[in-house]
Order: structure tokens, then sequence, then C-alpha cells
């Protein structure tokens, strides 16, 4: 499964964001060889409607679902409608912490 995971900076140590739209790199991470690939968010800037910008950049990515802290709305049909399921991030520190609860299906299902 391939996922994205908002971050602060690039690779798996590093400190998750709780933002999406807003959030500095997003961590694409194939879930069965906990690998990432760290994309510079190009929304980060955006002066309106970065999180809807964000949601389609991770339906170009070809995610299958997207873990964050929190998804406006507008941003979560754009994830609903590509079909892309949404995880909150909870108590988790850094991207390789919050893949493993996501293994572990212990992150919440954001509806």
């Amino acid at each position: 499964m391939k996922i994205l995971v908002t971050a602060q900076s690039e690779g798996l140590d590093a400190l998750i964001d709780m933002r999406f739209g807003r959030g500095a790199f997003y961590c694409v991470v194939d879930t069965e060889t906990v690998t990432c690939e760290s994309q510079a968010n190009p929304a980060i800037n955006a002066s309106g409607g970065a999180g809807v910008q964000a949601a389609q950049f991770a339906e170009e990515l070809k995610v299958d679902a997207v873990l964050s802290g929190h998804f406006g709305p507008k941003a979560a049909d754009v994830l609903r409608a590509a079909g892309i399921s949404m995880f909150l991030l909870g108590d988790s520190e850094t991207v390789r912490d919050a893949v493993s609860r996501f293994n572990a299906g212990q992150l919440q299902r954001f509806d």
C-alpha cells in the first residue's frame, strides 16, 4: 500500500506535521518495504485553497491513504472523491512511528 504522511522535513525520521494543506513535506511510504520518497508540498505558500491543492497532489501521487493531524472539509471532500482514505496521526512523533502505528491498525480513520 502507498500512503502519504505529512512531515516537517524529509525522510522516515522526520517529525510529523499535523497540517495537511500547509505541511512542509509529504513522505510517500510503501507500507510493505517502509521506504520513503519525500516530496515538498507544492501548495504550502498558496494564498488560498492549500488543502484542496494538496489533496489534488496526493491524488496525482496515486496514494491509497493520507495520514495527517487535521483535514479541512474541502480537502477531505477531494480526497474522498478520489477514493483516498484519511487517518489521524494521533500521538505519532515521526513518520516512521506513524507508519508503524498505521500498519498495526492503531490510527483512527477520519470520516
